[in-house]
């Protein structure tokens, strides 16, 4: 008996988690580099915590009447212990998890980042994925308000090395859960007086999330927001303090900023200073970066208190921003690309590929065998600036014929015979 077998259905990317190839791969890199060294001018060091944290940390420091924990977590229950598990919506509270448990702050107070993806299962849409990336910088241990400026300054400092132009600033402050609590009363009467026009989240929100309300996208119940008592109005003198400390700081760069009393953010552990940067050009999803002040998150999840501020890039977002308003070349495959012909110049080629990156080059060698036309075809796609060419006369001369291929080395002669031991200098020189 034959038997038959199935063919296999083809597997597509879950909807939403998006593959990253080598082209748009390139630019990421491209990206990460510029991203890391403005990490390093302001003296902030990487961190990495698990992709996978115990549900709770982020019902507790994200809070539980929140959407991100409410609707859009990636959780399941272990099966091996029955442990509840969430694929990280964001990277604060893994970061605080981890600086209480490695007593972080035990000494001196820590600058940290973190670059990776995070999870939220939501409708997919541009500059809103199922699996994107973040960049998270975290101050930890630092209660001022110049540590508040610093952050809104130094991602001044990003826009301008990205060349971008059009994003902008809106700031507000939380103040202190005193007077949160004072200003949540004063929200909740007015609900009330108003609770024929709220949605459906807007009633299941009324008295155990009422600000959240506020951030409310229906068009039914502007009005209403907008004539809702102000937070900031609530705000004592030490609260004022600070954020007058903030905005001074912010005159003295020379960033302006909008004072929006509607921004809250969507994550409950927000206190004094938060702000967003955002853009017109990104559609419905114009944040680009948000983040604040969360000084009683240490102690919420079990450690010592202590202060702190961070904020979250979607990068998916900013490299969006970013491609449509510079020219992005797409970077080179290698710095010299080796053509060859014959077993005997294949062989050398492969031993001067090595020399050449021991001299701190990037070189791809051709692979199997092909006609110069062909191989200097691919060599030319590679984006190499040089081609090395191995034949037989070069194996016997012990030499390499070395073509420059870009247009910035157009006043080089069109093809140059070397020593073979003097090539990586020639091209370390010329290249």
């Amino acid at each position: 008996m034959i038997k038959m077998t199935q063919a296999f259905q083809k597997v597509a990317a879950i909807r939403g988690m998006n593959d990253l190839l080598p082209g748009a791969s390139a630019r990421w890199e491209q990206f990460e580099e510029i991203v890391r060294g403005w990490l390093r001018g302001y003296g902030y060091r990487n961190v990495r915590t698990p992709v996978l944290e115990h549900t709770r940390l982020f019902a507790r420091g994200i809070g539980e009447v929140t959407d991100i924990v409410e609707k859009e977590m990636y959780t399941f229950t272990d099966a091996l212990n029955g442990e509840s598990l969430t694929m990280r919506p964001e990277m604060t509270a893994g970061i605080v998890r981890a600086s209480i448990e490695h007593n972080l702050l035990y000494d001196r107070p820590q600058r940290v980042y973190s670059i990776g993806p995070v999870f939220r299962h939501e409708r997919p849409q541009r500059g809103r994925y199922r699996q994107f990336h973040q960049i998270d910088v975290e101050a930890l241990g630092f209660a001022g308000p110049d540590v508040d400026a610093e952050l809104i300054v130094m991602l001044a400092r990003l826009w301008k090395l990205l060349g971008l132009t059009d994003v902008r600033l809106e700031l507000n402050s939380l103040g202190q859960p005193a007077e949160r609590a004072a200003h949540r009363a004063a929200l909740i009467e007015h609900l009330e007086k108003h609770r024929d026009i709220l949605d459906e989240d807007g009633q299941r929100r009324m008295y155990s999330n009422p600000l959240r309300v506020l951030d409310t996208k229906n068009p039914a119940m502007q009005e209403m927001a907008d004539s809702a008592p102000r937070l900031f109005d609530f705000l004592g003198e030490e609260s004022r303090a600070h954020f007058d400390g903030v905005c001074q700081r912010l005159a003295d760069a020379g960033i302006e900023y909008r004072l929006n009393p509607r921004l809250v953010r969507g994550l409950d552990y927000y206190n004094l200073t938060v702000f967003e940067w955002v853009t017109d050009r990104l559609g419905s999803q114009g944040t680009v970066c948000g983040g604040g002040r969360y000084d009683g998150l240490i102690e919420l999840l079990g450690g010592k208190p202590a202060p702190a501020v961070g904020f979250a890039i979607g990068m998916e977002r900013l490299l969006d921003l970013w491609e449509q308003s510079v020219q992005v070349d797409q970077p080179a495959e290698c710095d010299v690309y080796v053509v060859h012909q014959g077993e005997d110049a294949q062989r050398l080629a492969a031993r001067v590929g090595e020399d050449l990156r021991d001299a701190g080059l990037s070189v791809i060698v051709h692979a199997g065998s092909a006609g110069f036309k062909s191989q200097f075809k691919r060599a030319d796609a590679s984006g190499a600036r040089v081609a090395v060419i191995l034949g037989a006369d070069e194996v016997a001369a012990q030499t390499a014929s070395i073509k420059f291929l870009r247009a910035d080395a157009q006043g080089e002669a069109a093809q140059q015979q070397v020593p073979l031991a003097g090539l990586a200098d020639v091209l370390n020189n010329k290249g």
